[in-house]
């Protein structure tokens, strides 16, 4: 199943892509309605808040009063932790289930106001963040639900601010406009991110890719892209990971490139790459189709001795080629100086993107980037590579050390 964090800022429309969502299809997870349910009367939650805070916290008929309990943890983060030390779990547990419970190949949204305060992306296939300008949101809150500008910037200060969620997201949907505009935008994620994303990751397959090489100028948010795709790597197959690096020109700051994220995933051994690629697919990122794993064509010097696993993405918004090398080979080595050596030398990083512009024009009609990977292998093992050692051997750099 395809799963979907979905948050956004207090009166951020969030609940409106909730709502759309979910008539479109998908299985939505309310975590606010969870946080409800897990506090009932009779339930182990709201024993422990009565535990918590006493018996002052209580209705007459036994339910929890919620303003009394508000009142009591606003402003005051210690309570507040205690609180949310006893709901969040619950309320994880049971989205979990509801998860589990979802048809095969589903999109499952889960609701979560505090996503990014909890520090769950990492648990996603994608983050989707409902977004709007503050002075927005304020007009929002002061006109729809007849609070006090002060009291919105409290409710809005008590929050991620929106820096923080725009950050954690892979995709953000503007909300400063109509109500319409914002189901629109919607329907397109849904039509053209969403639902081929889910069918690919049923089937375990790559999103396609068809068309010769394009550069495109760098990309300063590459780097927190790849750092987000990174951190769901590693819940995926914690312990047989060694090192995850984002590599590639989109890992070289300032240099044009493919807008294509490369990551570079250590292991132990080849056999450990193996064992992982099934958690690997159901991360998004099936095993590339087609390529002898131990002779694949890839840009380095010797390909033919340096085995490594290939994988893609199922995701048609993000292309990303993700190399399973071992730890302490050479071709993991490699990766890392050679994206070491363009960050540090200026000449090199002028000379390889004269080389990438001669190659992709000579391939901008191609229908896939096969041969100008191809083509570049000469340049690579011909000239950039004895420059790359000399520069390792002259700054006396190694790759990382890792237990």
């Amino acid at each position: 199943m395809l799963k979907i964090g979905l948050t956004g800022g207090i009166a951020s429309g969030k609940s409106v892509v909730a709502s759309r969502l979910r008539e479109l299809g998908a299985v939505l997870v309310d975590a606010d309605a969870l946080a409800r349910e897990v506090v009932e009367p009779g339930t182990p939650g709201l024993a422990k808040v009565v535990e918590a805070f006493s018996n002052a916290v209580l209705m007459p008929d036994g339910g929890l009063d919620r303003p009394k309990l508000g009142a009591l943890v606003f402003g005051n983060p210690e309570r507040l932790a205690v609180l949310n030390g006893i709901i969040h779990p619950l309320v994880r547990e049971r989205a979990g289930a509801l998860a589990d419970g979802a048809p095969k190949g589903a999109v499952v949204v889960q609701d979560i106001p505090l996503l990014v305060e909890t520090g769950q992306g990492a648990n996603f296939h994608l983050v989707v963040v409902v977004d709007a300008p503050d002075a927005v949101r304020v007009q929002r809150m002061v006109q729809h639900r007849h609070m006090t500008e002060a009291d919105a910037r409290a409710r809005m200060a008590s929050q991620a601010t929106r820096e923080d969620r725009l950050a954690a997201a892979d995709v953000v949907l503007d909300n400063s406009g109509s109500k319409e505009e914002l189901r629109d935008a919607v329907d397109r994620l849904w039509k053209f991110r969403l639902a081929p994303f889910a069918e690919n990751l049923a089937r375990h397959r790559l999103a396609p890719r068809t068309g010769g090489p394009v550069l495109t100028p760098a990309n300063p948010e590459w780097p927190a892209q790849a750092a987000r795709l990174m951190a769901r790597l590693r819940a995926a197959a914690a312990q047989d990971i060694l090192a995850l690096d984002h590599v590639g020109s989109t890992a070289v700051p300032g240099l044009a490139a493919k807008d294509v994220l490369d990551l570079q995933l250590g292991v132990v051994d080849m056999a450990a790459a193996d064992r992982i690629a099934p958690l690997l697919a159901d991360a998004g990122f099936p095993g590339w189709p087609g390529i002898n794993a131990d002779n694949p064509k890839a840009s380095h010097p010797d390909p033919a001795d340096w085995p490594k696993r290939l994988h893609g993405n199922a995701d048609p918004g993000r292309a990303v080629n993700l190399h399973v090398r071992a730890v302490g080979s050479p071709g993991w080595r490699f990766a890392l100086c050679f994206r070491d050596w363009l960050r540090d030398d200026a000449d090199a990083r002028a000379d390889y993107l004269v080389e990438k512009c001669r190659v992709a024009g000579l391939h901008g009609v191609d229908k896939s980037t096969a041969g100008y990977a191809a083509d570049k292998e000469g340049w690579l093992s011909g000239y950039a590579a004895p420059r790359m050692d000399a520069w390792a051997q002259r700054t006396g750099w190694q790759p990382p050390s890792y237990a």
